[in-house]
């Protein structure tokens, strides 16, 4: 398998831009002495809000031969040897935000290391979504002691310092929190029936904290996109910027 070169067409100077009109520069990869790499597959991390679509951006292009697409892994989430970790957590935060981000930084650095004979692996998440939107929502609102804030932080740091868990790209889905809920509500999933409106709001702040106003360190360039689209004309999207994505593999 060829290495891919970096995107040709996002240098550290540029605007990425969507058709509504949003703009974000594209960032830096943290370590670009990685992009040199021989023989490893070009690395998309597609980013979002619960509800933003992401499910939809892996299905369309799963379907390319040089498509290596990996799912958040639900069924370990819903299933650890007959406990349901999601399902806890969206019932009792308080209890249950520090055994699941544990146990998630764990099952994302296995999605990371994901063995492939693809040119492009496609993230659903990352392990850096984790540690800046979702562990850093579970502190901000109390559901997590200093304590352990302070472990999974060190967790993480060991992890990004120690693992190789390369990403080349980020393509944020950025929706408005209240189409995010519309679509949580329409799907109904079992463990979101008690999501409430105010957890998608909070994790769409610190998605563009993150993202957009870079208060947290940003791994690889941005593609935003806009996802309060209906599913056709985000579909229509993606076709568009597939050169992006997948980096001029299609």
């Amino acid at each position: 398998m060829p290495w891919l070169s970096p995107l040709r067409d996002v240098d550290n100077n540029s605007q990425v831009s969507t058709d509504s009109g949003m703009k974000s520069s594209a960032v830096s990869p943290s370590d670009s002495s990685s992009l040199n790499l021989p023989h490893r597959p070009f690395v998309v991390s597609v980013e979002g809000n619960i509800g933003s679509g992401k499910t939809t951006l892996m299905q369309y292009f799963e379907r390319y031969d040089c498509v290596e697409a990996v799912p958040e892994p639900i069924d370990k989430w819903t299933n650890l040897k007959g406990h349901n970790a999601l399902g806890n957590l969206y019932m009792d935060a308080n209890r249950w935000s520090f055994s699941f981000n544990t146990y998630a930084s764990l099952t994302r650095c296995q999605m990371h290391e994901t063995k492939t004979n693809k040119s492009v692996v496609l993230l659903e998440r990352s392990l850096y979504s984790t540690r800046y939107c979702f562990v850093e929502n579970s502190y901000q609102s109390g559901d997590l002691h200093e304590m352990e804030y302070e472990i999974l932080t060190r967790w993480f740091n060991y992890l990004v310092k120690h693992e190789h868990l390369p990403i080349d790209l980020i393509v944020y889905l950025k929706a408005e929190p209240v189409k995010c809920y519309e679509r949580l509500r329409q799907r109904h999933r079992r463990e979101e029936v008690s999501v409430p409106i105010s957890l998608i709001e909070d994790l769409h702040r610190f998605h563009e904290c993150w993202l957009i106003e870079k208060k947290y360190p940003v791994p690889a360039p941005v593609l935003i996109l806009d996802a309060n689209l209906d599913r056709a004309s985000m579909q229509s999207l993606f076709d568009e910027h597939k050169s992006k994505i997948l980096c001029g593999q299609i």
